[in-house]
């Protein structure tokens, strides 16, 4: 919506659009910011679902300087409340966090500030909002707002669920004529209900923008020797760039990590194991250094603003697709081409599996868990396109294939598995469904090993009818087996394998089935670095990079702080040469153009002179 528009309707737009140029340095809302921004300002309550590196932050940041007060933002991210704090203090905007972090004079210092009204925003955790001293403090004071961020927390059905967003309903209780705003990047149907009931949102407007990343590549792949498989990965794709792993254990995690290092790779370790003085220092490494790649637990990644991560690696099987998509989306922020890349195997399955049998959730949790579970399985095995199913499962329809996953880009062969699926189930029935996949497999291929021998299976129709397969083969139609719902892991009896109900047409003849045939994954073509116009002179590139990082360096913030990617090249391009002009460049506002301006023009002029 243009400003004139604002300008007639509705006043307070006008002044969001002219914050929207000044401070933060762009020409125009990506729809529906503006209806977001504007139900704020207006008070209304707001959900918003919008993916990772959509502009989540100016949905509230905008109306919390627009509206009379203070914007409290509740964030469970003390790590980088810094960060964010430090980026807007240099656009001019009044910014301000309350964490552990501060001693008593500083926390002191800044609800001073807050209650004299010379804050716009203010971060705290949820733990520290619930204690009765900051309730107080916010009685005491005028505040505009509160956004709730990375609200899926309060799910209980959800991978990052923290106790004390639960409590955040007082927000309606206590303050009922502050505008509240509650965003998130991942929520299904369920997971957004349960929001809007347990933080009392039940009027909100719900905005969904679309979950789609077309940057982003998506690539699954089986595991067979996983360490040089994602070293392949790396050399020939990400050789230099910033990137993330993921793994199922804090073990694995360093592991692998120290595995890089001896591979000539700038990697660190990161699970809630580290002491938190190690997991800042790793943290602002990423943050603020070039090609660090960080390997993690999912202790690591929510609210990361690094626009430049070139990749998403999964080294084991993610629990959720929720979890899959927020830790995918965490790539590629700037909308330059990245990938997310994964290896997966059964035994990341089973190693799940015997994850939530553990856990202390009820059975109801546990079940909805395992039907999650199945979902992200179902996700790695299908043979169309990913992004298709990846979107399906949050509601959302895309048309056509998307052009940019493995399935899309080198589709999977296939092949009639009916025959050796029927196989693979007989046997599971014959040795009465308490074997794992190993001995099945043995049986089917006529083994003569001891168990064989103690357990009478030579015995059986069974053995030695599948001597056609290999043990990767037979693997392969057992694990798509599981992944379909036509076998089931039985925990209890140490990941044995047993019938579900859907597998009986199938034993019976009566449906066929077409299974993926396995075969190595050829390296898909280069597509990392950054990716720069025919026109862009290296030699200025580098420059004006060599110049944003001495400020970075000088101001103690990551490079993209200063200007993102895109701004540089868009310099390199327009060459501007005069304060007038270099204020047209995207992300440059009134304080980034006093602030920086001279300096990048003077390099632009000196490239042109020499």
């Amino acid at each position: 919506m243009d400003s004139p528009n604002y300008t007639v309707y509705c006043p307070a737009m006008s002044s969001a659009h002219d914050i929207l140029q000044s401070v933060f340095g762009f020409s125009s809302f990506r729809p529906p910011q503006d209806q977001i921004i504007e139900s704020i300002i207006n008070g209304d309550d707001a959900l918003v679902l919008m993916p990772t590196g959509g502009g989540k932050s100016l949905c509230y940041q905008i109306p919390a300087i627009v509206r009379d007060g203070c914007g409290v933002v509740i964030s469970p991210l003390i790590a980088l409340m810094q960060d964010q704090v430090s980026a807007l203090k240099l656009l001019g905007v009044r910014a301000a966090f309350l964490n552990s972090t501060l001693g008593p004079v500083e926390a002191r210092e800044i609800e001073r500030a807050l209650i004299e009204g010379q804050l716009d925003l203010l971060y705290i955790a949820p733990e520290r909002f619930n204690q009765a001293h900051t309730l107080k403090l916010f009685k005491d004071s005028r505040i505009s707002l509160f956004a709730i961020d990375e609200a899926h927390c309060v799910s209980q059905w959800g991978h990052d669920f923290r106790a004390d967003y639960l409590k955040l309903s007082l927000l309606h209780e206590l303050f009922p004529e502050v505008p509240r705003i509650a965003l998130t990047a991942t929520a299904d149907e369920r997971t957004r209900v349960e929001i809007k009931t347990r933080l009392q949102l039940n009027e909100a407007e719900q905005f969904i923008v679309g979950f789609d990343r077309p940057n982003i590549r998506y690539r699954i792949a089986l595991k067979h020797n996983a360490k040089q498989q994602f070293l392949k990965f790396l050399r020939d794709e990400h050789a230099v760039d910033a990137g993330i792993v993921y793994c199922l254990s804090r073990k694995k995690t360093e592991d692998i990590a120290y595995w890089l290092q001896a591979e000539g790779f700038n990697a660190l370790p990161y699970h809630a194991g580290l002491s938190a003085d190690i997991r800042a220092d790793h943290q602002r490494k990423f943050l603020r250094d070039e090609g660090v790649i960080i390997v993690a637990t999912i202790a690591f990644g929510m609210g990361i603003d690094k626009p430049d991560v070139r990749f998403v690696a999964h080294l084991d099987l993610p629990k959720t697709i929720e979890s899959y998509y927020q830790e995918t989306g965490r790539a590629g922020r700037d909308g330059a081409p990245a990938n997310a890349w994964m290896i997966y195997g059964l035994q990341d399955v089973i190693k799940l599996r015997q994850m939530m049998e553990g856990s202390d959730g009820s059975e109801e949790h546990k079940r909805a868990e395992q039907h999650r579970l199945n979902a992200m399985l179902g996700l790695c095995e299908i043979t169309s396109c990913r992004r298709q199913a990846l979107l399906s499962y949050f509601g959302e329809t895309l048309q056509q294939a998307c052009g940019n996953c493995d399935c899309c880009l080198e589709p999977a062969q296939t092949w009639d598995g009916t025959e050796a699926a029927r196989k693979a189930l007989s046997v599971t029935y014959r040795t009465n469904q308490r074997f794992g996949v190993n001995h099945l497999i043995d049986v089917l291929r006529g083994a003569e090993t001891n168990k064989i021998f103690q357990f009478d299976h030579h015995l059986l129709a069974s053995h030695g009818i599948g001597k056609e397969l290999d043990n990767n083969q037979w693997r392969s139609v057992f694990r798509q087996l599981v992944a379909r719902g036509y076998l089931s892991v039985d925990l209890e009896r140490f990941g044995a394998l047993r019938l579900e109900e859907s597998c009986r047409a199938l034993l019976r003849g009566e449906e066929s089935i077409q299974l993926r045939r396995d075969i190595k994954q050829k390296a898909a073509k280069r597509q990392t670095k950054t990716s720069l116009a025919p026109d862009v002179d290296i030699a200025l590139w580098e420059a004006l990079r060599e110049c944003r990082r001495l400020f970075a360096e000088d101001q103690g913030v990551p490079p993209y702080v200063i200007f993102h990617d895109s701004s540089l090249q868009e310099m390199c391009v327009n060459l501007p040469q005069d304060m007038n002009a270099f204020s047209e460049v995207t992300g440059v506002g009134d304080r980034k153009l006093e602030k920086y301006g001279p300096a990048f023009v003077r390099v632009i002029a000196d490239h042109l002179a020499a």
